[in-house]
Protein backbone atom coordinates (compact mmCIF):
# COMPACT_ATOMS: atom_id res chain seq x y z
CA UNK A 1 0.00 0.00 0.00
CA UNK A 2 3.07 2.40 1.18
CA UNK A 3 4.12 1.61 -2.51
CA UNK A 4 1.08 2.31 -4.48
CA UNK A 5 0.91 5.76 -2.39
CA UNK A 6 4.07 6.55 -3.00
CA UNK A 7 4.51 5.88 -6.83
CA UNK A 8 0.86 7.72 -7.42
CA UNK A 9 2.56 11.06 -5.56
CA UNK A 10 5.76 10.74 -8.30
CA UNK A 11 3.05 10.73 -11.11
CA UNK A 12 0.87 13.42 -9.96
CA UNK A 13 4.60 15.12 -9.36
CA UNK A 14 5.89 14.47 -13.29
CA UNK A 15 1.91 15.67 -14.33
CA UNK A 16 2.74 19.22 -12.42
CA UNK A 17 5.99 19.39 -13.54
CA UNK A 18 4.73 19.19 -17.26
CA UNK A 19 2.24 21.76 -16.96
CA UNK A 20 4.59 24.09 -15.28
CA UNK A 21 6.89 23.35 -18.31
CA UNK A 22 4.72 24.20 -20.40
CA UNK A 23 3.26 27.27 -19.16
CA UNK A 24 6.66 28.57 -18.86
CA UNK A 25 7.30 27.93 -22.77
CA UNK A 26 4.36 29.90 -23.84
CA UNK A 27 4.88 32.68 -21.48
CA UNK A 28 8.54 32.65 -23.31
CA UNK A 29 6.92 32.34 -26.81
CA UNK A 30 4.00 35.00 -26.48
CA UNK A 31 6.87 37.57 -24.86
CA UNK A 32 9.64 37.28 -27.55
CA UNK A 33 7.89 36.14 -30.90
CA UNK A 34 6.08 38.98 -32.40
CA UNK A 35 4.17 38.14 -35.86
CA UNK A 36 4.04 41.00 -37.60
CA UNK A 37 0.80 42.35 -39.09
CA UNK A 38 -0.32 42.50 -42.61
CA UNK A 39 -3.85 44.00 -42.50
CA UNK A 40 -4.64 46.20 -45.76
CA UNK A 41 -8.04 46.78 -45.22
CA UNK A 42 -7.51 50.04 -43.36
CA UNK A 43 -5.45 51.05 -46.46
CA UNK A 44 -8.04 53.23 -49.26
CA UNK A 45 -6.46 51.61 -52.18
CA UNK A 46 -8.56 53.69 -54.46
CA UNK A 47 -6.81 56.43 -53.34
CA UNK A 48 -3.39 55.63 -53.01
CA UNK A 49 -0.85 55.37 -56.38
CA UNK A 50 0.20 51.98 -56.83
CA UNK A 51 4.30 52.89 -56.29
CA UNK A 52 2.86 53.70 -52.98
CA UNK A 53 0.79 50.55 -51.78
CA UNK A 54 3.97 48.76 -52.84
CA UNK A 55 6.29 51.30 -50.76
CA UNK A 56 3.57 50.15 -47.64
CA UNK A 57 3.44 46.46 -48.40
CA UNK A 58 6.77 46.34 -49.43
CA UNK A 59 8.17 48.17 -45.91
CA UNK A 60 5.91 45.55 -43.70
CA UNK A 61 7.57 42.92 -45.35
CA UNK A 62 11.08 44.11 -45.27
CA UNK A 63 10.40 44.87 -41.53
CA UNK A 64 9.89 41.14 -40.66
CA UNK A 65 12.82 40.12 -42.26
CA UNK A 66 15.02 42.38 -40.81
CA UNK A 67 13.65 40.63 -37.50
CA UNK A 68 13.81 37.50 -38.36
CA UNK A 69 16.74 36.98 -40.93
CA UNK A 70 19.59 34.47 -40.30
CA UNK A 71 22.49 36.32 -38.36
CA UNK A 72 24.76 36.68 -41.30
CA UNK A 73 22.51 38.12 -43.12
CA UNK A 74 20.98 40.74 -40.74
CA UNK A 75 24.08 42.71 -39.40
CA UNK A 76 24.01 45.88 -40.13
CA UNK A 77 27.56 48.09 -41.46
CA UNK A 78 29.09 50.12 -38.59
CA UNK A 79 27.93 52.91 -39.63
CA UNK A 80 23.98 51.73 -39.30
CA UNK A 81 24.98 49.44 -36.49
CA UNK A 82 25.61 53.14 -34.02
CA UNK A 83 22.10 54.34 -34.39
CA UNK A 84 19.37 53.58 -31.50
CA UNK A 85 16.33 51.47 -32.59
CA UNK A 86 14.30 54.58 -33.40
CA UNK A 87 16.99 56.84 -35.56
CA UNK A 88 18.01 53.19 -37.73
CA UNK A 89 14.23 52.62 -38.91
CA UNK A 90 13.46 56.18 -39.54
CA UNK A 91 16.90 56.11 -41.61
CA UNK A 92 16.11 52.91 -43.73
CA UNK A 93 12.30 54.33 -44.11
CA UNK A 94 13.99 57.92 -45.55
CA UNK A 95 16.56 55.47 -47.66
CA UNK A 96 13.53 54.08 -49.27
CA UNK A 97 10.86 56.12 -49.46
CA UNK A 98 10.06 57.26 -53.07
CA UNK A 99 11.08 61.65 -53.71
CA UNK A 100 8.25 63.69 -53.69
CA UNK A 101 5.93 63.57 -56.71
CA UNK A 102 5.08 67.24 -56.39
CA UNK A 103 1.25 66.27 -57.92
CA UNK A 104 2.50 65.30 -61.50
CA UNK A 105 0.21 62.88 -63.64
CA UNK A 106 0.75 61.23 -66.85
CA UNK A 107 -0.97 63.59 -69.63
CA UNK A 108 -0.28 62.08 -73.09
CA UNK A 109 -4.14 62.17 -74.32
CA UNK A 110 -3.89 64.25 -77.89
CA UNK A 111 -5.28 67.95 -78.07
CA UNK A 112 -8.88 68.88 -78.96
CA UNK A 113 -7.33 69.48 -82.78
CA UNK A 114 -5.80 65.75 -83.41
CA UNK A 115 -7.04 64.15 -85.98
CA UNK A 116 -6.93 60.45 -86.86
CA UNK A 117 -4.12 59.64 -89.53
CA UNK A 118 -4.30 61.10 -92.91
CA UNK A 119 -4.29 58.69 -95.92
CA UNK A 120 -1.11 57.65 -96.40
CA UNK A 121 1.48 58.88 -98.98
CA UNK A 122 3.68 55.56 -98.64
CA UNK A 123 5.16 53.14 -96.94
CA UNK A 124 8.30 53.74 -94.49
CA UNK A 125 10.91 50.60 -93.31
CA UNK A 126 13.09 51.07 -90.35
CA UNK A 127 16.35 49.36 -89.90
CA UNK A 128 16.49 49.51 -85.76
CA UNK A 129 19.80 49.78 -84.67
CA UNK A 130 21.74 48.98 -81.46
CA UNK A 131 20.92 47.07 -78.04
CA UNK A 132 17.24 46.73 -77.38
CA UNK A 133 16.87 50.12 -75.46
CA UNK A 134 18.51 51.96 -78.21
CA UNK A 135 16.22 50.18 -81.05
CA UNK A 136 13.27 50.95 -78.32
CA UNK A 137 14.08 54.67 -78.37
CA UNK A 138 14.05 54.70 -82.25
CA UNK A 139 11.35 52.41 -82.86
CA UNK A 140 8.88 55.32 -81.10
CA UNK A 141 10.73 57.84 -82.87
CA UNK A 142 9.58 56.37 -86.04
CA UNK A 143 6.28 56.14 -84.88
CA UNK A 144 5.89 59.80 -84.91
CA UNK A 145 7.99 60.24 -88.03
CA UNK A 146 5.79 58.25 -89.68
CA UNK A 147 2.86 60.60 -88.48
CA UNK A 148 4.81 63.68 -89.61
CA UNK A 149 5.00 62.63 -93.43
CA UNK A 150 1.66 60.68 -93.25
CA UNK A 151 3.90 57.00 -94.14
CA UNK A 152 2.52 53.49 -93.12
CA UNK A 153 4.90 52.10 -90.76
CA UNK A 154 5.76 48.50 -91.71
CA UNK A 155 6.56 47.04 -88.25
CA UNK A 156 10.40 47.94 -88.21
CA UNK A 157 13.92 45.66 -88.52
CA UNK A 158 15.11 44.39 -85.26
CA UNK A 159 19.31 44.86 -85.42
CA UNK A 160 21.02 41.57 -86.30
CA UNK A 161 24.48 42.46 -87.58
CA UNK A 162 25.35 43.95 -83.67
CA UNK A 163 27.85 42.65 -81.24
CA UNK A 164 25.14 40.88 -79.91
CA UNK A 165 24.56 38.84 -83.09
CA UNK A 166 20.51 38.23 -81.66
CA UNK A 167 18.21 37.12 -84.76
CA UNK A 168 15.31 38.03 -82.73
CA UNK A 169 12.26 38.97 -84.84
CA UNK A 170 10.27 42.49 -83.54
CA UNK A 171 7.66 39.98 -82.76
CA UNK A 172 9.52 38.24 -80.17
CA UNK A 173 10.44 40.66 -77.93
CA UNK A 174 7.10 42.89 -78.28
CA UNK A 175 3.58 42.42 -78.80
CA UNK A 176 3.61 42.99 -82.23
CA UNK A 177 -0.35 43.38 -82.55
CA UNK A 178 -0.69 44.92 -79.46
CA UNK A 179 1.48 48.10 -80.87
CA UNK A 180 -0.29 47.78 -84.02
CA UNK A 181 -4.03 48.23 -82.71
CA UNK A 182 -2.16 50.70 -79.35
CA UNK A 183 -1.60 53.42 -82.40
CA UNK A 184 -4.50 52.77 -84.68
CA UNK A 185 -5.92 56.30 -84.12
CA UNK A 186 -2.57 57.68 -84.55
CA UNK A 187 -0.28 56.19 -87.34
CA UNK A 188 -1.38 53.45 -89.44
CA UNK A 189 0.92 50.45 -89.36
CA UNK A 190 1.34 46.98 -91.25
CA UNK A 191 3.39 44.16 -90.24
CA UNK A 192 5.00 43.26 -93.96
CA UNK A 193 5.30 45.38 -97.27
CA UNK A 194 2.76 44.94 -99.42
CA UNK A 195 3.50 42.23 -102.17
CA UNK A 196 3.34 44.45 -105.60
CA UNK A 197 5.49 46.69 -103.59
CA UNK A 198 8.22 44.14 -102.92
CA UNK A 199 10.81 44.66 -106.01
CA UNK A 200 9.56 48.67 -106.30
CA UNK A 201 11.94 51.27 -105.76
CA UNK A 202 12.83 52.24 -102.37
CA UNK A 203 14.45 55.78 -101.34
CA UNK A 204 17.32 54.35 -98.68
CA UNK A 205 17.87 57.46 -96.38
CA UNK A 206 20.07 57.95 -93.73
CA UNK A 207 17.62 60.37 -91.65
CA UNK A 208 19.54 63.38 -90.00
CA UNK A 209 20.29 62.89 -86.31
CA UNK A 210 18.09 65.02 -83.90
CA UNK A 211 15.84 66.48 -86.77
CA UNK A 212 12.71 68.58 -86.67
CA UNK A 213 9.26 68.67 -88.13
CA UNK A 214 10.64 71.32 -91.05
CA UNK A 215 13.23 68.56 -91.73
CA UNK A 216 10.73 65.85 -92.35
CA UNK A 217 7.90 67.90 -93.83
CA UNK A 218 10.05 69.41 -96.29
CA UNK A 219 13.14 67.34 -97.63
CA UNK A 220 11.35 63.73 -96.63
CA UNK A 221 8.15 63.73 -97.49
CA UNK A 222 8.81 65.42 -100.95
CA UNK A 223 10.95 62.17 -101.72
CA UNK A 224 6.87 60.70 -102.17
CA UNK A 225 6.41 62.11 -105.75
CA UNK A 226 9.28 59.64 -106.48
CA UNK A 227 8.95 56.75 -104.53
CA UNK A 228 6.66 54.47 -102.67
CA UNK A 229 8.97 52.91 -100.12
CA UNK A 230 11.22 55.12 -97.79
CA UNK A 231 13.57 53.05 -96.05
CA UNK A 232 15.44 54.33 -93.27
CA UNK A 233 18.98 52.98 -93.06
CA UNK A 234 18.98 54.03 -89.17
CA UNK A 235 16.41 54.69 -86.29
CA UNK A 236 18.52 55.73 -83.21
CA UNK A 237 18.36 59.78 -82.80
CA UNK A 238 16.83 61.19 -85.56
CA UNK A 239 14.02 63.10 -83.79
CA UNK A 240 14.98 66.34 -81.87
CA UNK A 241 14.62 65.92 -77.81
CA UNK A 242 12.87 69.39 -77.86
CA UNK A 243 10.91 72.42 -79.89
CA UNK A 244 8.47 69.80 -81.35
CA UNK A 245 4.59 70.19 -81.19
CA UNK A 246 2.68 68.92 -78.05
CA UNK A 247 0.87 65.88 -79.85
CA UNK A 248 4.02 64.48 -81.66
CA UNK A 249 5.68 64.45 -78.01
CA UNK A 250 2.50 62.94 -76.69
CA UNK A 251 2.70 60.42 -79.31
CA UNK A 252 6.20 59.82 -78.72
CA UNK A 253 5.39 58.48 -74.92
CA UNK A 254 2.26 57.23 -75.68
CA UNK A 255 4.22 54.76 -78.68
CA UNK A 256 7.04 54.29 -75.51
CA UNK A 257 5.36 53.78 -72.52
CA UNK A 258 1.78 52.46 -73.32
CA UNK A 259 2.18 50.55 -77.08
CA UNK A 260 5.65 49.29 -77.16
CA UNK A 261 5.18 46.68 -74.01
CA UNK A 262 6.90 43.39 -74.50
CA UNK A 263 5.58 40.05 -75.92
CA UNK A 264 3.57 38.32 -73.94
CA UNK A 265 6.13 35.39 -72.79
CA UNK A 266 9.15 38.04 -71.62
CA UNK A 267 6.35 39.81 -69.65
CA UNK A 268 5.19 36.68 -68.02
CA UNK A 269 9.15 36.21 -66.63
CA UNK A 270 10.04 39.16 -66.11
CA UNK A 271 7.09 39.74 -63.30
CA UNK A 272 7.60 36.46 -61.94
CA UNK A 273 11.08 37.24 -61.47
CA UNK A 274 9.57 40.69 -59.93
CA UNK A 275 7.62 38.91 -57.25
CA UNK A 276 10.52 36.38 -56.60
CA UNK A 277 12.70 39.53 -55.19
CA UNK A 278 9.71 41.10 -53.78
CA UNK A 279 9.52 38.13 -52.03
CA UNK A 280 12.80 39.01 -50.08
CA UNK A 281 11.42 42.90 -49.39
CA UNK A 282 11.83 46.02 -50.74
CA UNK A 283 14.85 45.56 -53.46
CA UNK A 284 17.38 47.61 -55.49
CA UNK A 285 17.53 46.70 -58.93
CA UNK A 286 21.19 47.80 -60.29
CA UNK A 287 22.34 47.85 -63.69
CA UNK A 288 26.12 46.72 -62.79
CA UNK A 289 27.58 48.25 -66.45
CA UNK A 290 30.49 45.91 -65.76
CA UNK A 291 30.75 44.37 -69.12
CA UNK A 292 33.47 43.01 -71.74
CA UNK A 293 31.41 45.04 -74.61
CA UNK A 294 31.07 48.64 -72.47
CA UNK A 295 34.80 48.50 -70.82
CA UNK A 296 36.13 47.57 -74.35
CA UNK A 297 33.93 50.22 -75.85
CA UNK A 298 35.22 52.80 -72.94
CA UNK A 299 38.80 52.06 -72.81
CA UNK A 300 38.70 51.33 -68.81
CA UNK A 301 40.85 48.85 -66.99
CA UNK A 302 40.80 50.10 -63.47
CA UNK A 303 41.37 47.15 -61.24
CA UNK A 304 42.03 44.81 -64.20
CA UNK A 305 44.96 42.61 -64.65
CA UNK A 306 47.19 43.60 -67.92
CA UNK A 307 46.08 40.39 -69.77
CA UNK A 308 42.58 41.67 -69.08
CA UNK A 309 43.33 45.30 -69.99
CA UNK A 310 45.56 43.82 -73.53
CA UNK A 311 42.02 41.55 -74.39
CA UNK A 312 39.86 44.32 -74.45
CA UNK A 313 41.53 46.98 -76.30
CA UNK A 314 41.99 44.43 -78.85
CA UNK A 315 38.29 44.07 -78.80
CA UNK A 316 38.15 47.98 -79.33
CA UNK A 317 40.75 47.76 -82.35
CA UNK A 318 38.93 44.92 -83.87
CA UNK A 319 35.41 46.52 -84.28
CA UNK A 320 35.44 49.06 -86.87
CA UNK A 321 32.49 51.57 -86.32
CA UNK A 322 33.99 52.31 -82.70
CA UNK A 323 35.70 55.59 -83.81
CA UNK A 324 37.67 55.81 -81.03
CA UNK A 325 40.56 53.28 -79.83
CA UNK A 326 43.41 55.60 -78.34
CA UNK A 327 42.24 56.15 -74.99
CA UNK A 328 43.86 56.98 -71.38
CA UNK A 329 42.10 54.81 -68.69
CA UNK A 330 43.20 56.54 -65.77
CA UNK A 331 42.14 60.28 -67.67
CA UNK A 332 38.42 58.52 -68.78
CA UNK A 333 37.67 57.26 -64.90
CA UNK A 334 38.81 60.46 -63.63
CA UNK A 335 36.87 62.31 -65.92
CA UNK A 336 33.86 59.68 -64.71
CA UNK A 337 33.17 58.53 -67.83
CA UNK A 338 33.56 54.48 -66.81
CA UNK A 339 31.33 52.51 -65.53
CA UNK A 340 31.75 52.54 -61.66
CA UNK A 341 33.49 48.85 -60.71
CA UNK A 342 31.50 46.59 -58.62
CA UNK A 343 34.06 47.04 -55.68
CA UNK A 344 33.30 50.86 -56.26
CA UNK A 345 29.57 50.11 -56.23
CA UNK A 346 29.69 47.97 -53.13
CA UNK A 347 31.56 51.36 -51.25
CA UNK A 348 28.77 53.71 -52.97
CA UNK A 349 25.81 51.33 -51.39
CA UNK A 350 27.55 51.10 -47.54
CA UNK A 351 28.30 54.86 -47.23
CA UNK A 352 24.60 55.71 -48.48
CA UNK A 353 23.51 53.57 -45.37
CA UNK A 354 22.22 50.09 -46.94
CA UNK A 355 22.55 47.32 -44.73
CA UNK A 356 23.94 43.60 -45.79
CA UNK A 357 20.95 41.86 -45.80
CA UNK A 358 19.36 44.41 -49.00
CA UNK A 359 18.49 42.51 -51.87
CA UNK A 360 19.89 43.04 -54.99
CA UNK A 361 19.11 42.47 -58.35
CA UNK A 362 22.00 42.54 -60.86
CA UNK A 363 20.18 43.28 -64.14
CA UNK A 364 23.40 42.84 -66.64
CA UNK A 365 24.56 40.73 -68.96
CA UNK A 366 27.87 38.25 -67.71
CA UNK A 367 30.11 40.57 -65.59
CA UNK A 368 33.62 41.04 -66.91
CA UNK A 369 36.11 38.50 -64.97
CA UNK A 370 32.91 36.56 -62.65
CA UNK A 371 33.47 36.46 -59.40
CA UNK A 372 37.19 37.79 -59.14
CA UNK A 373 35.52 41.06 -59.62
CA UNK A 374 32.52 40.41 -57.66
CA UNK A 375 33.84 39.18 -54.56
CA UNK A 376 34.15 42.25 -52.83
CA UNK A 377 30.11 43.58 -53.45
CA UNK A 378 29.00 40.06 -52.53
CA UNK A 379 31.11 39.78 -49.35
CA UNK A 380 28.87 43.25 -48.25
CA UNK A 381 25.83 42.24 -49.75
CA UNK A 382 25.04 38.55 -49.60
CA UNK A 383 21.58 38.80 -51.40
CA UNK A 384 22.98 39.61 -54.64
CA UNK A 385 20.38 38.08 -57.25
CA UNK A 386 19.94 37.72 -61.20
CA UNK A 387 18.09 35.84 -63.79
CA UNK A 388 19.90 32.75 -63.68
CA UNK A 389 19.74 32.75 -59.31
CA UNK A 390 15.98 33.53 -59.21
CA UNK A 391 14.83 31.34 -62.24
CA UNK A 392 15.90 27.74 -62.94
CA UNK A 393 17.26 26.95 -66.50
CA UNK A 394 14.16 25.38 -67.79
CA UNK A 395 12.31 28.77 -67.27
CA UNK A 396 15.46 30.86 -68.90
CA UNK A 397 16.10 28.32 -71.56
CA UNK A 398 13.63 30.16 -74.19
CA UNK A 399 15.20 33.34 -73.93
CA UNK A 400 19.12 32.35 -72.96
CA UNK A 401 20.52 32.54 -76.77
CA UNK A 402 18.66 36.11 -77.50
CA UNK A 403 20.06 38.98 -75.44
CA UNK A 404 17.62 41.67 -76.34
CA UNK A 405 15.05 39.35 -74.87
CA UNK A 406 17.25 38.88 -71.81
CA UNK A 407 17.43 42.85 -71.55
CA UNK A 408 14.10 43.23 -71.75
CA UNK A 409 13.69 40.91 -68.41
CA UNK A 410 16.38 42.78 -66.65
CA UNK A 411 14.23 46.10 -67.97
CA UNK A 412 10.96 44.74 -66.25
CA UNK A 413 12.65 44.19 -62.92
CA UNK A 414 14.73 47.08 -62.96
CA UNK A 415 11.34 49.09 -63.96
CA UNK A 416 9.22 47.54 -60.92
CA UNK A 417 12.13 47.77 -58.18
CA UNK A 418 11.68 49.82 -55.07
CA UNK A 419 15.32 51.85 -56.48
CA UNK A 420 17.28 51.90 -59.45
CA UNK A 421 20.62 52.16 -59.63
CA UNK A 422 22.67 52.11 -62.84
CA UNK A 423 26.45 52.18 -62.87
CA UNK A 424 26.73 53.48 -66.02
CA UNK A 425 24.26 56.00 -67.82
CA UNK A 426 23.91 54.07 -70.92
CA UNK A 427 20.94 53.25 -73.50
CA UNK A 428 19.28 50.87 -70.63
CA UNK A 429 20.38 53.29 -67.64
CA UNK A 430 18.57 55.99 -69.33
CA UNK A 431 16.05 54.40 -70.70
CA UNK A 432 14.77 52.95 -66.90
CA UNK A 433 15.22 56.18 -65.53
CA UNK A 434 12.51 58.08 -68.18
CA UNK A 435 10.18 55.41 -67.91
CA UNK A 436 10.35 55.64 -64.19
CA UNK A 437 9.95 59.04 -64.06
CA UNK A 438 6.20 58.51 -66.50
CA UNK A 439 5.11 56.08 -63.69
CA UNK A 440 5.39 58.24 -60.98
CA UNK A 441 8.72 59.58 -60.13
CA UNK A 442 9.70 56.36 -58.71
CA UNK A 443 13.21 56.51 -56.96
CA UNK A 444 16.43 56.36 -58.93
CA UNK A 445 19.62 57.39 -57.79
CA UNK A 446 22.38 58.55 -60.45
CA UNK A 447 25.75 57.98 -58.82
CA UNK A 448 28.10 60.72 -59.31
CA UNK A 449 30.90 58.76 -61.08
CA UNK A 450 33.44 61.91 -61.24
CA UNK A 451 33.26 62.70 -57.39
CA UNK A 452 32.70 58.80 -56.59
CA UNK A 453 35.83 58.05 -57.60
CA UNK A 454 37.75 61.35 -56.35
CA UNK A 455 36.65 59.80 -52.85
CA UNK A 456 37.36 55.94 -53.51
CA UNK A 457 40.94 57.21 -54.25
CA UNK A 458 41.39 58.40 -50.74
CA UNK A 459 40.23 55.88 -49.57
CA UNK A 460 42.75 53.54 -51.58
CA UNK A 461 45.53 56.00 -50.56
CA UNK A 462 44.42 55.83 -47.26
CA UNK A 463 44.33 59.85 -46.34
CA UNK A 464 40.65 58.47 -45.84
CA UNK A 465 38.64 55.69 -44.20
CA UNK A 466 35.39 53.92 -44.80
CA UNK A 467 33.85 55.46 -42.13
CA UNK A 468 30.90 58.75 -41.27
CA UNK A 469 33.13 60.98 -43.52
CA UNK A 470 32.95 59.07 -46.12
CA UNK A 471 29.15 58.37 -45.52
CA UNK A 472 28.43 62.21 -44.98
CA UNK A 473 30.44 63.01 -48.02
CA UNK A 474 28.50 60.67 -50.06
CA UNK A 475 25.25 60.94 -48.91
CA UNK A 476 25.50 64.78 -49.14
CA UNK A 477 26.94 64.62 -53.04
CA UNK A 478 23.85 62.75 -53.93
CA UNK A 479 20.75 64.17 -52.26
CA UNK A 480 19.11 66.13 -55.68
CA UNK A 481 20.17 62.95 -57.75
CA UNK A 482 17.15 60.87 -56.77
CA UNK A 483 14.58 61.03 -59.41
CA UNK A 484 13.01 64.20 -57.82
CA UNK A 485 10.57 65.71 -60.51
CA UNK A 486 12.47 68.47 -62.59
CA UNK A 487 12.62 69.71 -66.27
CA UNK A 488 14.13 68.23 -68.87
CA UNK A 489 17.84 69.52 -69.23
CA UNK A 490 18.51 71.67 -72.21
CA UNK A 491 21.87 72.13 -74.09
CA UNK A 492 25.36 73.08 -72.42
CA UNK A 493 26.02 76.46 -72.22
CA UNK A 494 28.11 77.34 -75.11
CA UNK A 495 27.96 74.19 -77.53
CA UNK A 496 27.36 74.61 -81.10
CA UNK A 497 25.76 72.42 -84.36
CA UNK A 498 25.66 68.72 -83.60
CA UNK A 499 27.58 69.35 -79.99
CA UNK A 500 24.61 71.26 -78.94
CA UNK A 501 21.94 68.61 -79.71
CA UNK A 502 24.49 66.01 -78.57
CA UNK A 503 24.31 67.86 -74.90
CA UNK A 504 20.97 67.78 -74.27
CA UNK A 505 19.17 65.41 -72.03
CA UNK A 506 17.33 62.85 -73.84
CA UNK A 507 13.67 62.96 -74.32
CA UNK A 508 13.06 59.03 -73.05
CA UNK A 509 15.47 60.19 -69.94
CA UNK A 510 12.77 62.49 -68.81
CA UNK A 511 9.53 63.24 -70.49
CA UNK A 512 8.60 66.24 -67.98
CA UNK A 513 7.17 68.86 -69.48
CA UNK A 514 5.72 67.01 -72.83
CA UNK A 515 3.91 63.99 -70.65
CA UNK A 516 4.01 64.95 -67.03
CA UNK A 517 1.87 68.11 -66.02
CA UNK A 518 0.98 68.88 -62.43
CA UNK A 519 -2.48 68.45 -61.06
CA UNK A 520 -3.78 71.31 -60.06
CA UNK A 521 -7.20 72.03 -58.63
CA UNK A 522 -8.22 74.52 -61.55
CA UNK A 523 -7.39 71.48 -63.92
CA UNK A 524 -9.69 72.14 -67.18
CA UNK A 525 -7.40 72.19 -70.38
CA UNK A 526 -8.50 68.92 -72.47
CA UNK A 527 -5.23 68.87 -73.85
CA UNK A 528 -3.29 67.65 -70.26
CA UNK A 529 -6.11 65.17 -70.05
CA UNK A 530 -4.94 62.68 -67.82
CA UNK A 531 -4.24 58.97 -69.40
Amino acid sequence: MQQKKKKWRNSVRKVLSCGIAVITFVSLLSVHVHVPSFDVTSFPHNKLPMHELSYQRLSRERSWIQKFAPPHLSKAPATASKLDGANWNWTMDKLWKPPPNRDYVRCVAPTSSYTSPPESRGYLLVHSNGGLNQMRAGICDMVAVARIINATLVIPELDKRSLWKDSSKFSDVFDEDYFINSLANDVRIVKKLPKELAYAARAVKHFRSWSGVDYYEKEIASMWDEYQVIRAAKSDSRLANNNLPPDIQKLRCRACYQALRFSPQIEAMGKLLVDRMQSYGLYIALHLRYEKDMLAFSGCTHDLSPEEAEELRAIRESIPWWKVKDIDPVEQRGKGYCPLTPREVGMFLSALGFTSNTPIYIAAGEIYGGDSHMSDLQSRYPLLMNKEKLASYEELEPFSKHASQLAAIDYIVSVESDIFIPSYSGNMARAVEGHRRFLGHKKTISPDRKALVRLVNKVDQGTMVEGKKLSDRIIEVHRTRQGSPRKRKGPISGTKGMDRFRSEEAFYVNPLPDCLCQNEPSYSNKSHAVV
